[in-house]
């Protein structure tokens, strides 16, 4: 009986110690649910029925240089159908679609039926993107209560003129639904300044996943406006002009400032196509065309007769020529035993240097070759800003200015006097950008080299030109012999504007080649510095690709000048109006 009694009383001890056990690893159970994954459920609680969303920023616009917008944002009006649960649709619900449908022109009853079976209470799926005014005021009009409609409104990107000064503005990508990103252009270049500050908010759903109620945690706030240097009346001008068959660019200018009131760089494209999806085919032969080259910053072109103004600039100074100096032009001149043509095969006659420049004949700049230094002609290029970038805010190459250093180093070859030849007429190796010609042409008649500037707030940059004064009065005669009795005496024609200019044919293969294609032609180049009445002066260089001739550059000049004479005389007429 005692032995029994013990037996039991250890089988209650047994028991009572199990449960002691299991009692106290609950307790120790609960304590870390409670206490140390209390965060973690308190979480995964709120995010039943919350919903932690960015509140979209307005991006900042680009304006232009009197505050016309050149890129901006516009409500996009969306429909969305939301589910109220039936996997069906009813006779309400095909009276509504087939209304929506002659408002939206668009089959809409597939669509639905297609999601309706697989869409939860509540949830909503696009009907139609991007409403017009018109088709938004009627949906309004029509369906003022309708719970299987839902309009969301956001903000898009806006290039109200398509494609002008597209590569200024560059264009965004789409990161999120409701985040982009610049990608090339003043979008990329200013994206900090632009983008603003995205904001959140906090909203509260129901177990069906309808919003009903939302608290804004942080403002979102707008980004800043940019205000560039292009006029856009002037930028217009520029692209109306331009032929759009070529390729090429256009520069327009303020020599004393570097402010750049119009700028286009051909082929280009419209920013507003990658606001949406692209297909890779419609990518693939976008890119055919290179259009996203910024021609005037950041390829390189022979400049052609261009150069013959840096030539004469270092003869003149090294008294290899006198401004007088007299030469007789046969169509070629002989060095090394080869022979050097003239752009003109039957000759010239005799002219001085003036002449030659305005007649761009090649003699006398061969003759100047015979006797000059590669380095030191070099180092005159390196005075006027060729070889190098002008440090404006864009990308740009920096373009070849060539010396026997940089081809012992480039190369691996020795410099050979007869490609002096070459060099004196803007051939050979040379390589420029259309900006640094610009700024060029800008220094000859300011005695600075100037910063090209793009936005109004970038400082005032420049260095002085360490040429003579005298040497950049004789650049400026013989400039404007160009234009009277010279390759550029057609723009001449458009009266009472001062102009001084230069013509160039950049040879860019051989005459054997040209033949086969255009894209052997030759570069046309046209520079000119320009004043009408009292207005500022400005520069404008046009380059136009594989035109076989620098006459494209001619006429385009010409028209530009028409239409800028127009426009100033226009704008006077309202000012006495208004006044």
């Amino acid at each position: 009986m005692y032995q029994s009694t013990n037996f039991i009383n250890k089988k209650i001890q047994i028991i009572q110690f199990i449960l002691f056990t299991i009692i106290i690893l609950m307790g120790i159970r609960l304590f870390y649910l409670q206490v140390n994954l209390t965060h973690y459920f308190f979480t995964r609680s709120q995010q039943n029925f919350l919903r932690k969303e960015n509140i979209e920023s307005l991006r900042g616009n680009i304006r232009d240089r009197n505050g016309t917008l050149l890129a901006t944002n516009r409500p996009v009006h969306n429909l969305y159908w939301q589910n109220a649960g039936k996997p069906i649709l009813t006779d309400e619900h095909y009276e509504t679609l087939t209304q929506l449908e002659k408002i939206v022109e668009k089959e809409l009853l597939p669509l639905v039926n297609e999601k309706i079976s697989t869409t939860k209470h509540n949830q909503q799926f696009p009907l139609f993107f991007d409403l017009s005014f018109e088709q938004l005021s009627k949906i309004m009009e029509q369906f003022p209560d309708n719970p299987n409609l839902y309009i969301d409104t956001r903000v898009k990107r806006y290039y109200p003129y398509q494609s002008l000064a597209s590569h200024i503005l560059g264009y965004l990508r789409n990161l999120k639904i409701t985040q982009q990103q610049g990608k090339m252009g003043l979008e990329k270049l200013c994206e900090d300044i632009l983008h603003g500050k995205h904001g959140t908010q906090l909203k509260t759903i129901n177990s069906f996943g309808k919003n009903i109620a939302k608290i804004t945690l942080q403002k979102s706030f707008a980004g800043q406006d940019i205000y560039t240097t292009i006029d856009l009346q002037l930028q217009n001008i520029c692209e109306t002009v331009f032929p759009s068959i070529y390729a090429g660019t256009l520069i327009l200018m303020n020599p004393t400032n570097g402010s750049i009131l119009g700028l286009l760089s051909r082929p280009n494209f419209d920013p507003n196509i990658f606001l949406d999806t692209i297909t890779p085919n419609f990518w693939q032969n976008l890119q055919k065309k290179q259009p996203f080259i910024n021609r005037a910053f950041d390829a390189c072109y022979p400049p052609g007769s261009l150069f013959k103004l840096i030539t004469i600039s270092a003869a003149l100074e090294h008294n290899i020529i006198k401004e007088d100096e007299t030469s007789l032009c046969k169509g070629f001149t002989s060095f090394a035993r080869r022979k050097y043509w003239c752009n003109r095969r039957q000759g010239h006659g005799e002219l001085n240097i003036a002449q030659a420049l305005a007649q761009s004949c090649n003699i006398p700049f061969y003759e100047i070759g015979k006797k000059i230094n590669i380095d030191l002609l070099a180092d005159y290029a390196s005075k006027f800003g060729l070889g190098e970038k002008t440090n404006l805010l864009f990308n740009e190459k920096e373009g070849i200015v060539p010396n026997k250093k940089w081809k012992e180093e480039i190369k691996g070859e020795q410099w050979w006097p007869g490609e002096t030849l070459s060099v004196a007429i803007g051939q050979s190796f040379l390589l420029v950008t259309p900006i640094q010609i610009a700024r060029m042409i800008a220094s000859i008649f300011t005695g600075y080299l100037v910063t090209p500037r793009i936005l109004l707030t970038e400082p005032l940059q420049k260095q002085p030109l360490a040429i003579a004064d005298t040497t950049l009065s004789f650049l400026k005669e013989s400039m404007k012999s160009v234009v009277t009795r010279g390759t550029g005496k057609r723009i001449n024609k458009v009266k009472d504007i001062l102009i001084y200019a230069k013509t160039s044919t950049a040879q860019i293969s051989t005459f054997q080649m040209r033949k086969l294609n255009n894209a052997y032609l030759e570069h046309g180049w046209l520079v000119a510095y320009f004043q009408y009445k009292e207005h500022e002066p400005l520069i404008i260089v046009i380059l136009v690709e594989n035109a076989g001739t620098a006459q494209v550059a001619t006429r385009i000049t010409e028209s530009f000048l028409i239409e800028y004479k127009k426009l100033v005389d226009n704008i006077e007429k309202q000012e006495k109006g208004i006044s």
